[in-house]
């Protein structure tokens, strides 16, 4: 079962590198910024994770250089035109 997990994970974040430097960048910077406002004790636990989440897929967005969410509109704005 983890296998299964790790492998559905590097498919998710596989891919040709569709992000510019400073794309990435961005990504990068601001996703640890959420995580690290997620660590901040708050009233409401849900909402930190779910900033945490946020901040995690951006990080990881940035470091892969691959964001699957511009694959898709960009494929499907290259077979409209």
């Amino acid at each position: 079962m983890p296998n299964a997990v790790i492998e559905e994970a590097r498919h998710l974040f596989s891919g040709e590198q569709n992000l510019s430097f400073t794309e990435r960048s961005l990504s990068v910077v601001g996703g640890l910024a959420l995580a690290a406002l997620a660590a901040k004790p708050r009233p409401n636990m849900w909402l930190s994770v779910a900033v945490l989440i946020a901040g995690s897929a951006l990080a990881i967005r940035g470091a892969t250089g691959h964001c699957s969410v511009k694959a898709m509109v960009t494929d499907g704005t290259a077979r409209q035109a």
